[in-house]
């Protein structure tokens, strides 16, 4: 499993079988979307939540031209609507803008980390995840562990901080 599942382009990896299926990524787009059946999320979800990933992880940039409509139809076998759903939704997240005749356009970028320190990240995280496959996870083990670390993660982070603001608070009572 990579990180950038769904996403090609520049993108590593996302190749794998599965309920997936790929999509077109077109002349003028770095991405290619792919269809998870299984995942029980809407079909204009999982495309939006693609080119967010994108987005995030540096792919897409502002300027970059998303797949044309009738690409992803043909590609995936879905409504128009559904995509022109997804493309709205991007709209309104201020993410993304139609030009009419062109196609539609990143406008916004969600990356919150230059390249060169994602690719680092990365690497780090392919070290992990080969020791994981290594201690004989699978990838639903591999998931399960990294969602239980991060919100251990999350609970500690925020709860120092509520903590640090409740021994605060409590002291100011009591004395």
């Amino acid at each position: 499993m990579s990180i950038d599942k769904g996403i090609s382009g520049q993108a590593k990896g996302g190749g794998e079988g599965g309920t997936s299926r790929p999509g077109p990524r077109g002349p003028g787009s770095p991405i290619e979307f792919r269809l998870d059946a299984a995942s029980g999320v809407p079909t204009y979800l999982q495309l939006v939540h693609q080119v967010e990933h994108a987005l995030r992880l540096g792919y897409l940039r502002p300027g970059d031209q998303l797949p044309k409509v009738r690409d992803v139809v043909a590609a995936l076998a879905i409504n128009p609507n559904t995509v022109l759903k997804a493309y709205k939704e991007l709209e309104v997240k201020g993410l993304a803008a139609g030009r009419p005749g062109q196609g539609t356009f990143v406008q916004a970028t969600l990356s919150q980390v230059a390249l060169p320190e994602l690719a680092a990240l990365r690497r780090s995280l392919s070290g992990w995840l080969a020791a994981a496959d290594g201690a004989g996870l699978d990838e639903d083990g591999i998931v399960a562990l990294f969602t239980s670390a991060l919100r251990d993660f999350h609970e500690r982070r925020s709860g120092s901080r509520t903590r640090g603001g409740a021994a605060s608070g409590g002291t100011e009572g009591v004395a």
